[in-house]
């Protein structure tokens, strides 16, 4: 048994919106070394500084000679010096692109937004770990602005830093087709959190957000949570393995406390104790949205847990918790186990406390739940003797029912005065004498079981309700 139990731009024009897509435009055509500044409107910047270079000739040549997408792609490379990657060329027709890994860098960025800027094939693009820095990043996100398919982006693991930050934050104040961007692992600080969520305050196109494994701390904990109070989009959020403490940790339960939106949240290893969990519990109480919430790898103890459940004792809604990797004990575990069992709403589906090591208590309260509550899964971590206990009271009842016998006749016969009780010691004897297949440590847990007060007597009426 395992131990561990158990988703086209105008060039006459003058306005504001048309400079802006001059400038845009200026990103996909201009050829320079020079860093990359991206979109005019950021402060003390012209449009001659915006120089990401996508060569429009390309473009031009491939409407004149009717280019396929693999042409323009090899064209795009050789005009860019980067080395054509055959995993392109073979799945252009594919709507997940995973380029994970490939080793890009900038310029084979380049050539890839060469290609995409016209490309409506692709929705999904994967591009983690391809050391794009901010040059790289700065060609897709010009090339978004033209692509009409790509909804889902991943640029985790890419070395973007706040240059990178900036880049993307333009871009998505001007979203209006990105569903879901992964920028994990990629050395947010603070400063970079205050960009996105600059312009994600008053996004209602994103529904996907990972920041997670960043270097965010309290100060742009406390911008998303404005964040996430204002934004009217946002669904799934992780911001597992930033570096908050109470403060931020208190801005973004604040912001959630009046979000109306977020379905999934994950902190894993985010500094969460019982302050922020009594927080936490208050938005369980009212809060309606919410379906899944990772707390896992923090410092939620058994008095954690306690504060917890009084915002699951009335929840309604929340579906998946995962606790795991937290000091609960077998008191914690079952503390949660009730509540979740006396709340008859309770949406509760799935609750990881894979880390905690449970008691006979624990695993028999979790049947009597699941008489009423079928679907539940509780992902916990049992030693073999605990399981072995268990079976003890299975066997002692299969061995009067083979002999066609009532485990009440077994007692009142020791039961010589007829009190309705034996004496601890009486029923050992009487269980070896019988030869019932249990070992001493089973027999001594049965006994326990049946005498729950160690007065050293077994009320065996009372026995009547285990069995």
């Amino acid at each position: 048994m395992n131990n561990i139990h158990e988703d086209s731009v105008d060039f006459q024009s003058n306005s504001q919106e048309e400079k802006q897509q001059l400038s845009v435009q200026s990103v996909l055509s201009r050829g320079s070394q020079e860093e990359i500044k991206f979109i005019k409107g950021q402060a003390g910047h012209s449009d001659d500084e915006c120089s990401t270079d996508l060569e429009d000739d390309i473009f031009t040549s491939s409407r004149r000679l009717n280019l396929s997408p693999s042409d323009v792609y090899l064209k795009a490379c050789k005009q860019t010096g980067a080395v054509p990657v055959s995993y392109i060329l073979c799945h252009l027709d594919d709507a997940i692109l995973d380029l994970n890994y490939y080793g890009l860098g900038p310029l084979g960025a380049k050539a890839l937004a060469i290609l995409l800027k016209s490309h409506g094939v692709v929705t999904h693009l994967e591009l983690k770990g391809n050391s794009l820095q901010a040059e790289g990043t700065q060609y897709l996100m010009a090339m978004l602005f033209e692509n009409i398919s790509i909804q889902s982006l991943n640029l985790s693991d890419n070395k973007l830093g706040l240059k990178g930050a900036e880049v993307i934050s333009k871009m998505l104040s001007d979203n209006r087709k990105l569903k879901s961007i992964n920028l994990s692992e990629n050395d947010f600080s603070d400063a970079a959190a205050k960009c996105l969520a600059e312009a994600l305050k008053n996004d209602f196109v994103v529904k996907e957000l990972d920041l997670s494994y960043n270097c965010i701390c309290d100060a742009g904990g406390e911008d998303l949570g404005v964040m996430l109070a204002e934004n009217i989009g946002i669904e799934v959020l992780n911001l597992s393995w930033n570096h908050f403490l109470i403060r931020g940790n208190a801005a973004l339960i604040a912001g959630l406390k009046v979000n109306a939106t977020l379905k999934q949240l994950q902190l894993s290893n985010s500094g969460f104790g019982r302050p922020e969990v009594q927080l936490m519990a208050e938005v369980l109480q009212q809060n309606d949205t919410l379906v899944l919430l990772d707390l896992s790898i923090n410092c939620v103890d058994d008095e954690a847990v306690r504060l917890l459940c009084q915002g699951l004792a009335t929840n309604e809604t929340l579906e998946v918790l995962k606790l795991s990797r937290n000091p609960i004990t077998k008191i914690g575990a079952t503390t949660l186990l009730r509540t979740v069992k006396n709340n008859m709403k309770s949406a509760l589906k799935e609750i990881d406390i894979s880390s905690v090591l449970v008691c006979e208590t624990f695993v028999e309260l979790l049947e009597e739940t699941r008489v009423t509550r079928p679907a539940l899964r509780f992902q916990y971590y049992i030693l073999p003797s605990v399981t072995k206990n268990l079976l003890a009271l299975g066997i002692f009842k299969k061995f009067f029912e083979e002999q066609n016998k009532s485990i009440m006749d077994f007692f009142q016969a020791l039961d010589k005065e007829g009190t309705m009780k034996v004496s601890t010691s009486a029923f050992r004897k009487a269980v070896k004498e019988a030869n019932i297949p249990l070992d001493q440590q089973q027999l001594g847990w049965l006994v326990r079981k049946f005498d729950k007060n160690c007065t050293a007597t077994i009320v065996y009426s009372v026995v009547q309700t285990f069995v």
